[in-house]
């Protein structure tokens, strides 16, 4: 039986409808995040999964029971689902330990075990008033938790957080599931935050799920241009201007356009300006070796990135970009770019 069933959701009308016929399913400590643009509809599918909000049309089903909606309980809210808002809230002046012992429904030695998941254990006797962003967010994180919910709802849980912070909650909510065994769904806009952490991504994009699966797949294959650029830069080559290339690597054309990550592209030994090898005369190479042919490539600009660099390289008549790690790369210098193997055809 499967944990969750979400089917046929829709919440508004006609073309100012926040969720469209939106369903899937998930299964037992499987990680979903949920990625799209703000106004996709991510935060609302959220509550109405937890039973926070009504769905004008279909139903959820959570462990084989229905989600009954706000206007059929009196205190909002699915038991064994909970849910964590971006707009998270603890009472001013109370201790930590006062504002958890409210809600505490575990033994004393399961709770203490919780807040060490939840990196607070050292924060139980200061007053709310006294802590940090990212401490408040934890402690809100660790007041759901300590009602044994089966189900944990995130939305937006890395907003407003800095990155030290941001690596500790992170690293709170890899531990929930792996060692408190806590299935959770997370809405997050940052792409590294569910890239890392997701056994499936849905993708949404006005109130529809445009594309499910897999990070890798979502990554490496996105169905469109929106769905690319929700997960990092990317180089798309247009049809008419792909042909060109395809016809030189002796492939079918077939009218769409050609996607690379910047990973996907390699810089290689024949850069006069880094080796002193000699140029090609012509800008294409044919493949040797089972590698991708290559284009003489003039880059146009820098940009360090901390651990790399992205170059913005002119590539058959094209501005692409291309990660390398080496730093010794210039604004007017020549190289050699080796195109990817393996293609991937995008609609625009």
């Amino acid at each position: 039986m499967n944990l969750l069933e979400v089917s046929g959701i829709r919440q508004g009308e006609g073309r100012d409808a926040v969720l469209k016929d939106t369903s899937f399913v998930q299964q037992k400590f499987w990680k979903i995040a949920i990625a799209g643009e703000s106004g996709s509809g991510k935060s609302t599918l959220l509550k109405i999964i937890g039973g926070l909000m009504p769905a004008d049309e279909g139903t959820v089903f959570f462990e084989g029971e229905r989600v009954k909606g706000p206007y059929e309980r009196l205190i909002p809210g699915q038991p064994g689902i909970a849910y964590l808002s971006q707009h998270y809230e603890l009472r001013n002046s109370y201790r930590v330990e006062e504002v958890l012992g409210y809600a505490n429904l575990l033994p004393e030695a399961e709770a203490a075990s919780l807040y060490d998941v939840c990196r607070i254990s050292h924060l139980l006797s200061r007053r709310t008033n006294q802590l940090s962003g990212g401490e408040r967010q934890r402690i809100a994180l660790a007041r759901l938790l300590i009602t044994s919910p089966r189900l944990l709802l995130l939305d937006e849980p890395f907003s407003n957080l800095d990155l030290i912070h941001k690596g500790i909650l992170k690293s709170v909510i890899r531990d929930i599931g792996d060692k408190l065994k806590i299935t959770c769904i997370l809405v997050s806009h940052d792409p590294l935050d569910s890239l890392s952490w997701a056994d499936e991504i849905l993708v949404m994009k006005d109130g529809r799920i445009v594309q499910r699966g897999a990070p890798v797949q979502v990554y490496r294959r996105p169905v469109n241009t929106y769905v690319a650029g929700l997960f990092g830069n990317y180089s798309l080559i247009n049809a008419a201007q792909s042909a060109v290339i395809l016809r030189l690597l002796g492939m079918p054309m077939n009218g769409q356009s050609l996607f690379f990550r910047p990973e996907d592209f390699k810089i290689v030994a024949g850069n006069p300006g880094v080796t002193g090898a000699p140029m090609p005369d012509k800008s294409f190479v044919p493949g040797v070796g089972g590698r991708g042919a290559t284009f003489k490539s003039t880059v146009n600009k820098v940009v360090f990135l901390g651990g790399h660099y992205e170059l913005d390289v002119s590539f058959a008549g094209n501005n692409i970009t291309v990660r390398t790690g080496e730093r010794h790369y210039e604004k007017g210098d020549t190289v050699m770019i080796v195109m990817p193997s393996q293609i991937h055809f995008l609609t625009e």
